[in-house]
């Protein structure tokens, strides 16, 4: 019955060997994906390690430690520098080095936050006195749309002042001609 069990959970020595080569060429191909965060790394990671552990194949500290920081992308780049500059990898865990990763992560999505709100105060800079002062007694001054209004409200009125200095334009240009007067002399023969 033992026998039954482990073949049916584990499969056949053959069924194993294939397993254990896909999770080998699985950890030897492994990369950080694009938009992928750290932690959804450290998931991926551990998974094929945790089953190729499972079936019979062993890491050292170090090993770990330099595929984790060579499947990260360009943008870790400076990050993982410093880890190999000052840190032993042979005596780092990888939860500790995950964590050390995580930690950057955060930091530069604090960064990028604090950036983006930066760029945001810059643009409702730009509204006039009168629409701030208008603006300050609605209690979403600061929301997305209120500066989307005043944006179509100074773009409506930037129109209708351009439609009316291009009439005064063609008005300056065209002379009246009262077509029903006798003295209209023409060009061509002169009568």
């Amino acid at each position: 019955m033992w026998d039954v069990l482990e073949v049916t959970h584990e499969g056949t020595s053959d069924v194993k060997r294939a397993r254990k080569q896909a999770l080998i060429q699985e950890y030897e191909l492994f990369h950080m994906r694009a938009g992928e965060s750290i932690a959804e790394v450290q998931k991926r990671f551990t998974h094929v390690v945790n089953h190729l552990i499972g079936l019979g194949k062993t890491f050292d500290k170090e090993k770990l430690n330099i595929k984790v920081l060579k499947c990260l992308d360009r943008a870790w780049q400076p990050k993982v520098t410093t880890i190999t500059e000052s840190r032993d990898l042979t005596t780092l865990s990888t939860i500790a080095l995950f964590g050390k990763l995580r930690e950057h992560e955060i930091e530069m999505n604090r960064l990028k936050e604090q950036e983006n709100g930066e760029r945001k105060a810059r643009s409702i800079a730009l509204k006039t006195a009168a629409v701030v002062e208008d603006s300050e007694t609605d209690s979403s001054c600061d929301s997305e749309v209120d500066t989307l209004n005043m944006l179509t409200r100074k773009f409506s009125k930037f129109l209708r002042k351009r439609g009316k200095e291009k009439k005064q334009q063609t008005k300056r240009y065209t002379k009246k001609i009262d077509l029903n007067s006798t003295n209209l002399t023409c060009f061509g023969c002169g009568r």
